[in-house]
């Protein structure tokens, strides 16, 4: 909706990572220029940890728009709660190998043999595991294990580890972690973005869908959006994006304080922002072996409660617009050059808080479609 009435080829702040909307905000470059010289190394893991939201996968799709296909093969695994041989039966299969059988040596050897040939082509190999806080002791030994391959002195395997922040604090204090410890060649943890740093990651954002100005901003928006969102990228887009849905609604070319504070008083109601992270893990213990796929069913808004929020509306403007005659007669009824009697300055009042509640309810309607629209584009995708 507002990309069309911004003229915007695209939209600008969705949530799931794109690549082509990287910014480079400080921490960000530290990243890549840690991730630079671990990958010099072409051995060890490289490690890099953030809250959620910060960046991770977006930094990782931007980085392998930048690797040569033709001299490194990259596997890339999400996890999901997977214990040492659920876990090397994922790695074979992100480099696409099928497994004789089903037990872990079967795996284990398909994917040695795998990165000798991809030595004796002239190919390094990297392995990405994301979300790595949701990994065993046994899974992360596991990983160590593959780590080990050689062909003579040369480590055929090197690994890329994705986490939150609980995850760092695990790899560094878990007793039974010591060996893949030692193996950690570089390490970084993704910060927040500056205060600075809000106003150009918009603008970047917008231009990369053919933004020209419109909508304009009030310099106080961007030091609001750093205060509710602790420059936290995922979080900033959740709030630019409700904005502009509101400036579109309301016709406007240029985003205010006043309109910012509205969005965050409905977001907090709606309760939009999630805890950055889950609490860190008391412990790690094996996990449960996978139960059967279950195709999650695409978002649905409720019909019912569509209908209701609707009918609301209808009865609002009904009697706004009883409310319009009656005041017009209420003035009309008066002397030229006389006061408003209390009567009719009470429907004045009325009359305004009929209006601002019909204007919230138009505003939760329209969210709800969006939310509904994007969440169901998102589930597509993922799917």
């Amino acid at each position: 909706m507002f990309d069309d009435f911004y003229g915007l080829t695209g939209r600008p702040f969705q949530l799931t990572p794109d690549p082509n909307f990287y910014f480079e905000s400080a921490t960000h470059r530290k990243a890549l220029s840690y991730l630079g010289y671990g990958m010099a190394q072409s051995e060890g893991f490289i490690v890099i940890t953030g809250e959620v939201g910060a960046g991770k996968s977006t930094l990782v799709a931007h980085l392998m728009q930048k690797i040569d296909r033709e001299q490194m093969t990259v596997g890339q695994v999400v996890t999901s709660n997977l214990d040492g041989e659920e876990l090397v039966h994922v790695v074979a299969q992100s480099f696409g190998l099928e497994v004789q059988g089903h037990d872990k040596a079967s795996a284990l050897g398909a994917i040695e043999n795998f990165l000798h040939e991809e030595a004796r082509e002239g190919r390094r190999t990297l392995l990405i595991v994301d979300e790595s806080q949701n990994l065993s002791v046994e899974a992360l030994e596991e990983l160590r294990m593959l780590s080990n391959f050689q062909l003579g002195s040369h480590p055929l395997l090197q690994l890329l580890l994705l986490g939150q922040p609980e995850f760092k604090q695990v790899l560094a204090e878990h007793s039974e972690l010591e060996q893949l410890r030692q193996r950690v060649i570089a390490a970084h943890h993704l910060q927040s973005m500056e205060p600075s740093e809000i106003e150009p990651y918009i603008k970047h954002r917008l231009e990369c869908v053919g933004w020209t100005g419109n909508p304009d901003f009030d310099q106080r928006v961007f030091a609001g959006l750093y205060e509710a969102t602790r420059g936290i990228p995922r979080r900033v887009n959740q709030v630019v994006t409700r904005l502009l849905l509101l400036g579109a609604v309301e016709q406007r070319t240029r985003i205010d304080n006043a309109m910012l504070t509205a969005v965050l008083d409905e977001m907090k109601g709606d309760s939009a922002f999630p805890e950055a992270a889950p609490k860190p893990m008391e412990k790690l213990a094996p996990a449960p072996a996978p139960g059967p796929i279950k195709h999650v069913a695409e978002p649905r808004l409720d019909q019912a409660k569509l209908e209701e929020i609707l009918a609301e509306r209808d009865n609002q403007i009904a009697e706004l617009q009883q409310a319009v005659v009656e005041l017009s007669r209420a003035v009309e009824g008066q002397p030229t050059g006389s006061n408003l009697s209390e009567d009719a300055l009470a429907r004045i009042a009325s009359f305004e808080r009929k209006l601002e509640e019909q204007e919230r309810g138009v505003r939760n309607v329209l969210a709800m479609l969006i939310e509904w629209m994007e969440s169901g584009q998102q589930s597509r995708e993922a799917a």
